[in-house]
């Protein structure tokens, strides 16, 4: 038996090729000699591959000279390389590069042609604007990648590849511009990011968000800010932040952040000065009463002499058979079971179950004497306020922090809502980004200049 041939089966017994059906090893001969190809079906693109061997079958022996020289001359395609390192090729194949394996040669070729199944950059259901580029992420990342460099034309702009798990081997793209970025930072996130030890990033992002960040976990503001398009990321690495993309994930996570980058978003630069401004304060504004509302209103019916000659309206006309406080509890669940039943319902029957349970339950709810029309109002103007922010970790800090209030009012009265603001801004203030900096920068520590920019959409000048 040749040593090719015995080659040949060493490689397919160590990729395990008869025990998958799409691993496909094609023997050939080129010029020849034997030769075998390795790809995935389903990655390789099969029209630049029926092209390369057309090529080959022109080839004559005396042009079988080794590796360097057959993808020099002979090898009629841009992304190409070449290995001697076994796990290095397998990765390759397993990544969807196609492997070329000649008698004779010392080096293996790795032909980059493949192709993943992916969908149209279509606008993103989650971050919406009304005005702007309708483009986003999908879960090809090379794909991703193309859409922040046909945004940034610089040659600044630095896309570097790595990849995490010991099986799944995940790839992770790390972009910044190399002139504006923490250069700490930077050389800190990429350490993080080779010392992880998991065997796969089975939640993506999620997973490398847990490895990068693992102090004060019961902390719920969020650590990063993921976003689904393009010109928010493209729009972040110029402001010097990096931006990480993860390989199957349709997101970027941009970082360091702080509570004010959460809080914006892209509208507020696809419209004039002031009514981005208006949109920003608006935000900010139902997010306060998102927080307050509830806890502030229970606050009133446990103490109804504190409220107001002209707020008396406010105040429960009708019979409370459930004590207000556990009619908000019970509501922050109940909506919270609306919003996974609506993303488990089929398209086809979402709206009109969307109407059996925000009418005839909601209804049915106070005629049977479980639910006050007050409660049931404040809790709903809570629950949409929620998705002011595009934000859905914020969106969970905020509702984590509101049922904290909810608890310390009840138990605490007046004074259980002083300490729970105390607290909040406790966790504010201790928070750190991913930087080791303040959560809460510019206010604190405070940058008059920074602070009014992040409050203030200005014009842009061309200095």
């Amino acid at each position: 038996m040749d040593s090719f041939k015995e080659q040949i089966q060493d490689f397919n017994k160590r990729l395990r090729i008869a025990d998958s059906f799409d691993f496909i090893a094609r023997t050939l001969t080129i010029g020849e000699r034997k030769a075998c190809l390795y790809f995935i079906d389903g990655f390789v693109k099969d029209e630049i591959m029926e092209k390369i061997m057309e090529v080959f079958r022109q080839i004559s022996p005396e042009q079988m000279t080794n590796a360097h020289d057959f993808m020099k001359e002979h090898l009629p395609y841009v992304e190409v390389d070449k290995t001697t390192d076994f796990e290095k090729f397998k990765t390759n194949l397993l990544s969807g590069v196609t492997g070329l394996v000649i008698d004779g040669f010392d080096e293996w070729i790795l032909i980059d042609c493949r192709t993943y199944p992916a969908r149209s950059v279509a606008e993103p259901d989650k971050d919406k604007v009304l005005r702007g580029s309708r483009d986003g992420f999908v879960e090809t990342i090379v794909m991703n990648t193309a859409l922040i460099r046909r945004r940034i034309r610089d040659e600044h702009l630095t896309i570097s590849m790595m990849n995490a798990g010991t099986k799944s081997k995940t790839d992770i793209v790390i972009c910044y511009m190399s002139n504006l970025v923490d250069q700490r930072l930077l050389d800190d996130v990429k350490q993080k990011i080779s010392s992880i030890k998991a065997d796969a990033l089975t939640m993506n992002q999620e997973s490398l968000a847990e490895c990068l960040f693992k102090g004060k976990w019961f902390n719920p503001f969020p650590k990063y800010k993921y976003s689904e398009r393009p010109d928010t990321a493209a729009s972040a690495i110029l402001e010097g932040h990096i931006v990480i993309l993860v390989d199957n994930s349709p997101s970027a996570m941009i970082l360091p952040t702080t509570f004010f980058d959460i809080i914006e978003e892209a509208d507020d630069y696809y419209f004039p000065p002031i009514t981005a401004t208006y949109m920003r304060f608006s935000r900010i504004l139902i997010s306060f009463f998102t927080l307050f509302l509830t806890p502030v209103f229970l606050l009133f019916v446990n103490h109804p002499q504190w409220v107001p000659a002209h707020f008396d309206f406010i105040s429960i006309e009708s019979d409370i058979h459930v004590p207000v406080f556990w009619q908000f509890l019970i509501l922050e669940i109940a909506i919270d079971g609306l919003k996974l039943a609506a993303v488990n319902t089929p398209n086809m029957l979402n709206t009109p179950l969307s109407i059996i349970a925000g009418i005839i339950l909601s209804d049915s709810a106070v005629k049977s004497g479980w639910f006050n029309d007050e409660c049931l109002l404040y809790m709903a103007f809570a629950a949409f306020g929620t998705y002011t922010i595009e934000s859905m970790e914020f969106g969970f800090a905020m509702k984590f922090f509101r049922i904290m209030l909810l608890v310390l009012v009840q138990f605490g009265s007046i004074w259980g809502l002083v300490f729970g603001v105390l607290l909040i801004l406790f966790f504010m203030i201790t928070n750190k980004t991913i930087a080791k900096e303040s959560y809460l920068s510019p206010l604190w520590p405070f940058n008059g200049k920074e602070l009014f920019r992040k409050f203030f959409r200005l014009q842009k000048r061309n200095d």
